[in-house]
Protein backbone atom coordinates (compact mmCIF):
# COMPACT_ATOMS: atom_id res chain seq x y z
CA UNK A 1 0.00 0.00 0.00
CA UNK A 2 1.48 3.35 -0.99
CA UNK A 3 2.05 6.07 1.55
CA UNK A 4 0.59 9.53 1.23
CA UNK A 5 2.48 12.02 3.36
CA UNK A 6 0.14 14.97 3.50
CA UNK A 7 -0.78 15.37 -0.16
CA UNK A 8 -3.43 17.98 -0.66
CA UNK A 9 -5.60 18.23 -3.78
CA UNK A 10 -4.59 21.02 -6.11
CA UNK A 11 -6.88 23.62 -7.60
CA UNK A 12 -7.90 22.90 -11.16
CA UNK A 13 -10.36 24.30 -13.63
CA UNK A 14 -10.50 26.40 -16.77
CA UNK A 15 -9.54 29.56 -14.91
CA UNK A 16 -6.09 28.14 -14.15
CA UNK A 17 -5.34 27.23 -17.73
CA UNK A 18 -3.39 29.44 -20.10
CA UNK A 19 -3.85 29.32 -23.86
CA UNK A 20 -0.61 29.14 -25.85
CA UNK A 21 0.17 30.35 -29.32
CA UNK A 22 -0.60 27.04 -31.04
CA UNK A 23 -4.06 26.71 -29.53
CA UNK A 24 -3.07 24.01 -27.02
CA UNK A 25 -3.14 24.65 -23.30
CA UNK A 26 -0.67 24.76 -20.45
CA UNK A 27 -2.00 24.73 -16.95
CA UNK A 28 -0.06 27.76 -15.72
CA UNK A 29 2.21 30.33 -17.32
CA UNK A 30 3.86 31.58 -14.15
CA UNK A 31 6.08 29.42 -11.92
CA UNK A 32 4.87 31.04 -8.66
CA UNK A 33 1.39 29.68 -9.51
CA UNK A 34 2.64 26.17 -10.22
CA UNK A 35 2.54 22.93 -8.29
CA UNK A 36 5.80 21.24 -9.24
CA UNK A 37 6.06 17.47 -8.73
CA UNK A 38 9.57 16.03 -8.75
CA UNK A 39 9.88 12.30 -9.40
CA UNK A 40 13.06 10.98 -7.82
CA UNK A 41 14.51 12.42 -4.63
CA UNK A 42 18.21 11.74 -5.04
CA UNK A 43 20.92 14.36 -5.38
CA UNK A 44 19.48 16.08 -8.46
CA UNK A 45 15.80 15.84 -7.56
CA UNK A 46 16.27 16.69 -3.92
CA UNK A 47 18.49 19.66 -4.77
CA UNK A 48 16.00 20.92 -7.36
CA UNK A 49 13.17 20.59 -4.86
CA UNK A 50 15.02 22.54 -2.21
CA UNK A 51 15.96 25.26 -4.69
CA UNK A 52 12.35 25.61 -5.86
CA UNK A 53 10.76 25.88 -2.41
CA UNK A 54 9.29 29.32 -2.04
CA UNK A 55 9.64 29.97 -5.77
CA UNK A 56 6.49 28.08 -6.77
CA UNK A 57 3.11 27.34 -5.21
CA UNK A 58 4.01 23.84 -3.98
CA UNK A 59 6.97 21.48 -4.30
CA UNK A 60 5.79 17.90 -4.18
CA UNK A 61 8.34 15.07 -3.93
CA UNK A 62 7.69 11.58 -5.27
CA UNK A 63 9.92 8.58 -4.54
CA UNK A 64 9.40 4.82 -4.36
CA UNK A 65 11.23 4.64 -1.04
CA UNK A 66 9.16 6.06 1.78
CA UNK A 67 12.38 6.75 3.66
CA UNK A 68 13.53 9.11 0.90
CA UNK A 69 10.26 11.02 1.04
CA UNK A 70 10.45 11.28 4.82
CA UNK A 71 14.06 12.44 4.67
CA UNK A 72 13.18 15.13 2.11
CA UNK A 73 10.47 16.38 4.46
CA UNK A 74 12.85 16.35 7.43
CA UNK A 75 15.41 18.34 5.43
CA UNK A 76 12.70 20.82 4.39
CA UNK A 77 13.42 20.17 0.71
CA UNK A 78 9.75 19.59 -0.20
CA UNK A 79 6.39 20.90 0.92
CA UNK A 80 4.61 17.57 0.52
CA UNK A 81 5.58 14.08 -0.50
CA UNK A 82 4.24 10.69 -1.48
CA UNK A 83 5.37 7.29 -2.69
CA UNK A 84 2.29 7.05 -4.93
CA UNK A 85 3.07 8.16 -8.48
CA UNK A 86 -0.59 8.45 -9.41
CA UNK A 87 -1.46 10.62 -6.43
CA UNK A 88 1.64 12.72 -6.78
CA UNK A 89 1.14 13.85 -10.38
CA UNK A 90 -2.63 14.05 -10.71
CA UNK A 91 -2.84 17.78 -9.92
CA UNK A 92 0.65 18.84 -10.98
CA UNK A 93 1.27 21.78 -13.29
CA UNK A 94 4.90 20.79 -13.88
CA UNK A 95 6.39 17.30 -13.48
CA UNK A 96 10.16 16.82 -13.47
CA UNK A 97 11.75 13.38 -13.81
CA UNK A 98 14.96 13.26 -11.77
CA UNK A 99 15.76 9.58 -12.25
CA UNK A 100 18.36 7.68 -14.35
CA UNK A 101 18.14 8.10 -18.13
CA UNK A 102 16.87 4.65 -19.02
CA UNK A 103 14.33 4.83 -16.22
CA UNK A 104 13.13 8.12 -17.72
CA UNK A 105 12.78 6.50 -21.13
CA UNK A 106 10.83 3.57 -19.70
CA UNK A 107 8.63 5.63 -17.40
CA UNK A 108 7.68 8.50 -19.73
CA UNK A 109 4.65 6.74 -21.32
CA UNK A 110 3.45 5.51 -17.91
CA UNK A 111 3.72 8.93 -16.30
CA UNK A 112 2.27 10.79 -19.28
CA UNK A 113 -0.91 8.73 -19.05
CA UNK A 114 -1.44 9.97 -15.48
CA UNK A 115 -0.95 13.69 -16.09
CA UNK A 116 -3.69 16.32 -16.24
CA UNK A 117 -4.25 18.17 -19.50
CA UNK A 118 -1.75 20.93 -20.12
CA UNK A 119 0.84 19.65 -17.64
CA UNK A 120 4.46 20.39 -18.54
CA UNK A 121 6.57 17.21 -18.38
CA UNK A 122 10.34 17.75 -18.07
CA UNK A 123 13.34 15.57 -17.24
CA UNK A 124 16.88 16.05 -15.93
CA UNK A 125 18.53 13.28 -17.96
CA UNK A 126 22.18 13.71 -18.93
CA UNK A 127 21.55 12.51 -22.50
CA UNK A 128 18.72 13.84 -24.58
CA UNK A 129 18.22 12.32 -28.04
CA UNK A 130 16.62 9.07 -26.86
CA UNK A 131 14.48 10.87 -24.31
CA UNK A 132 13.02 13.44 -26.69
CA UNK A 133 12.35 10.66 -29.21
CA UNK A 134 10.01 9.08 -26.67
CA UNK A 135 8.59 12.45 -25.67
CA UNK A 136 7.63 13.13 -29.28
CA UNK A 137 5.17 10.23 -29.20
CA UNK A 138 3.46 11.05 -25.90
CA UNK A 139 -0.22 12.09 -25.83
CA UNK A 140 -0.82 15.56 -27.30
CA UNK A 141 -2.73 16.83 -24.25
CA UNK A 142 0.53 17.44 -22.34
CA UNK A 143 3.55 19.65 -22.99
CA UNK A 144 7.05 18.13 -23.07
CA UNK A 145 10.51 19.65 -22.66
CA UNK A 146 13.87 17.93 -22.39
CA UNK A 147 16.32 19.36 -19.88
CA UNK A 148 19.83 18.76 -18.58
CA UNK A 149 21.36 20.92 -15.84
CA UNK A 150 25.15 20.95 -16.07
CA UNK A 151 25.92 20.21 -12.44
CA UNK A 152 26.22 17.33 -10.03
CA UNK A 153 28.44 15.60 -7.51
CA UNK A 154 30.25 12.28 -7.38
CA UNK A 155 28.03 11.36 -4.41
CA UNK A 156 24.35 10.48 -4.70
CA UNK A 157 21.26 10.30 -2.52
CA UNK A 158 18.88 12.65 -0.76
CA UNK A 159 21.36 13.03 2.11
CA UNK A 160 23.77 15.00 -0.10
CA UNK A 161 21.10 17.15 -1.76
CA UNK A 162 22.08 20.81 -1.86
CA UNK A 163 19.62 23.57 -2.89
CA UNK A 164 22.54 25.71 -4.11
CA UNK A 165 23.68 22.97 -6.53
CA UNK A 166 22.23 24.74 -9.58
CA UNK A 167 23.50 28.22 -8.73
CA UNK A 168 25.48 29.74 -11.59
CA UNK A 169 25.23 26.61 -13.75
CA UNK A 170 23.99 26.17 -17.29
CA UNK A 171 20.56 24.55 -17.53
CA UNK A 172 20.16 23.04 -21.00
CA UNK A 173 16.64 22.95 -22.43
CA UNK A 174 15.83 20.87 -25.52
CA UNK A 175 12.34 21.70 -26.81
CA UNK A 176 10.57 19.52 -29.35
CA UNK A 177 8.64 20.69 -32.40
CA UNK A 178 5.49 20.14 -30.35
CA UNK A 179 6.73 22.21 -27.38
CA UNK A 180 4.84 25.50 -27.21
CA UNK A 181 6.58 28.82 -26.66
CA UNK A 182 4.83 29.24 -23.33
CA UNK A 183 5.87 25.78 -22.18
CA UNK A 184 9.48 26.60 -23.03
CA UNK A 185 9.15 29.93 -21.23
CA UNK A 186 7.89 28.11 -18.13
CA UNK A 187 10.90 25.79 -18.28
CA UNK A 188 13.17 28.82 -18.52
CA UNK A 189 11.47 30.32 -15.48
CA UNK A 190 12.17 27.13 -13.55
CA UNK A 191 15.85 27.17 -14.52
CA UNK A 192 16.26 30.80 -13.47
CA UNK A 193 14.37 30.22 -10.23
CA UNK A 194 17.02 27.74 -9.05
CA UNK A 195 19.82 30.15 -9.94
CA UNK A 196 20.81 28.59 -13.27
CA UNK A 197 21.14 30.06 -16.76
CA UNK A 198 18.82 28.42 -19.32
CA UNK A 199 20.36 27.53 -22.69
CA UNK A 200 18.24 26.16 -25.52
CA UNK A 201 20.06 23.42 -27.48
CA UNK A 202 18.71 20.79 -29.87
CA UNK A 203 18.92 17.30 -28.30
CA UNK A 204 21.43 15.72 -30.70
CA UNK A 205 23.72 18.74 -30.44
CA UNK A 206 23.73 18.61 -26.65
CA UNK A 207 24.65 14.90 -26.73
CA UNK A 208 27.54 15.67 -29.10
CA UNK A 209 28.85 18.45 -26.87
CA UNK A 210 28.42 16.76 -23.51
CA UNK A 211 30.16 13.61 -24.77
CA UNK A 212 33.40 15.63 -24.91
CA UNK A 213 33.06 17.93 -21.90
CA UNK A 214 31.13 15.74 -19.46
CA UNK A 215 31.09 12.05 -20.37
CA UNK A 216 34.68 11.75 -21.62
CA UNK A 217 36.10 13.22 -18.37
CA UNK A 218 34.34 10.44 -16.45
CA UNK A 219 35.93 7.77 -18.64
CA UNK A 220 39.34 9.44 -18.32
CA UNK A 221 38.97 9.48 -14.53
CA UNK A 222 38.11 5.77 -14.60
CA UNK A 223 41.13 5.04 -16.78
CA UNK A 224 43.37 7.02 -14.41
CA UNK A 225 42.16 5.04 -11.39
CA UNK A 226 42.67 1.74 -13.23
CA UNK A 227 46.15 2.80 -14.34
CA UNK A 228 47.26 3.66 -10.82
CA UNK A 229 45.68 0.51 -9.43
CA UNK A 230 47.53 -1.61 -11.99
CA UNK A 231 50.90 0.08 -11.51
CA UNK A 232 51.58 1.63 -8.10
CA UNK A 233 48.75 0.61 -5.77
CA UNK A 234 50.80 -2.19 -4.18
CA UNK A 235 53.39 0.27 -2.89
CA UNK A 236 52.20 1.53 0.53
CA UNK A 237 54.00 4.84 0.02
CA UNK A 238 51.62 5.83 -2.79
CA UNK A 239 49.02 7.17 -0.34
CA UNK A 240 51.65 9.30 1.38
CA UNK A 241 52.65 11.08 -1.80
CA UNK A 242 49.37 11.22 -3.72
CA UNK A 243 48.88 14.77 -4.98
CA UNK A 244 45.90 17.04 -5.46
CA UNK A 245 46.11 16.59 -9.21
CA UNK A 246 45.29 12.90 -8.88
CA UNK A 247 42.48 13.55 -6.42
CA UNK A 248 40.93 16.26 -8.60
CA UNK A 249 41.31 14.41 -11.88
CA UNK A 250 39.99 11.11 -10.54
CA UNK A 251 37.12 12.58 -8.49
CA UNK A 252 34.31 11.87 -10.95
CA UNK A 253 35.28 8.19 -11.10
CA UNK A 254 33.39 7.98 -7.82
CA UNK A 255 30.09 8.87 -9.54
CA UNK A 256 27.03 6.65 -9.28
CA UNK A 257 27.61 3.69 -11.62
CA UNK A 258 23.93 3.14 -12.45
CA UNK A 259 23.61 6.74 -13.57
CA UNK A 260 26.80 6.58 -15.62
CA UNK A 261 25.87 3.29 -17.30
CA UNK A 262 22.67 4.91 -18.51
CA UNK A 263 24.61 7.87 -19.87
CA UNK A 264 27.24 5.74 -21.61
CA UNK A 265 24.74 3.37 -23.21
CA UNK A 266 22.39 6.10 -24.45
CA UNK A 267 25.15 8.26 -25.97
CA UNK A 268 27.64 5.58 -26.91
CA UNK A 269 28.34 6.75 -30.47
CA UNK A 270 29.38 10.25 -29.46
CA UNK A 271 31.27 9.02 -26.40
CA UNK A 272 33.23 6.42 -28.37
CA UNK A 273 34.14 9.09 -30.94
CA UNK A 274 35.39 11.39 -28.18
CA UNK A 275 37.37 8.57 -26.54
CA UNK A 276 38.92 7.56 -29.86
CA UNK A 277 40.02 11.14 -30.50
CA UNK A 278 41.43 11.40 -26.98
CA UNK A 279 43.34 8.12 -27.35
CA UNK A 280 44.99 9.43 -30.53
CA UNK A 281 46.21 12.57 -28.73
CA UNK A 282 47.46 10.55 -25.76
CA UNK A 283 49.32 8.23 -28.11
CA UNK A 284 50.91 11.22 -29.83
CA UNK A 285 52.11 12.60 -26.50
CA UNK A 286 53.46 9.19 -25.47
CA UNK A 287 55.38 8.98 -28.73
CA UNK A 288 56.93 12.41 -28.21
CA UNK A 289 58.06 11.44 -24.71
CA UNK A 290 59.42 8.10 -25.94
CA UNK A 291 61.41 9.85 -28.67
CA UNK A 292 62.75 12.50 -26.25
CA UNK A 293 61.78 15.10 -28.82
CA UNK A 294 62.06 18.02 -26.41
CA UNK A 295 61.55 20.77 -28.97
CA UNK A 296 58.38 19.28 -30.43
CA UNK A 297 57.07 18.24 -27.03
CA UNK A 298 57.59 21.78 -25.74
CA UNK A 299 55.75 23.18 -28.76
CA UNK A 300 52.79 20.80 -28.37
CA UNK A 301 52.46 21.30 -24.60
CA UNK A 302 52.75 25.07 -24.93
CA UNK A 303 49.94 25.07 -27.50
CA UNK A 304 47.80 22.95 -25.18
CA UNK A 305 48.46 25.34 -22.28
CA UNK A 306 47.46 28.31 -24.45
CA UNK A 307 44.29 26.54 -25.54
CA UNK A 308 43.38 25.80 -21.91
CA UNK A 309 43.91 29.45 -20.97
CA UNK A 310 41.64 30.53 -23.82
CA UNK A 311 38.95 28.15 -22.54
CA UNK A 312 39.15 29.53 -19.01
CA UNK A 313 40.71 33.03 -19.14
Amino acid sequence: MSQNLGLAPGVTGPSRHAQNATGKQIRVESLPQATVAIIGLGLMGGSLAGALRGKCKTVLGIARRKEAVQKALELALIDRGTSSLKEGVREADVVVLAIPVRAIINQLPVIAALLPDGCLLMDLGSTKANIVEVMANLPPNIQVLGAHPMCGKEKSGIEVAEPALYQGRTFILSPLARTSEKALALGQQLARAVGASPLVIEAARQDYLTAAVSHLPYMLACALVKTCDATVSNDPLIWKIVAGGFRDTSRVAGSDVTMMLDILLTNRGEIVNAMTECAAHLQQLAQLVAESDEEKLDRVLTKIRETRREMFP
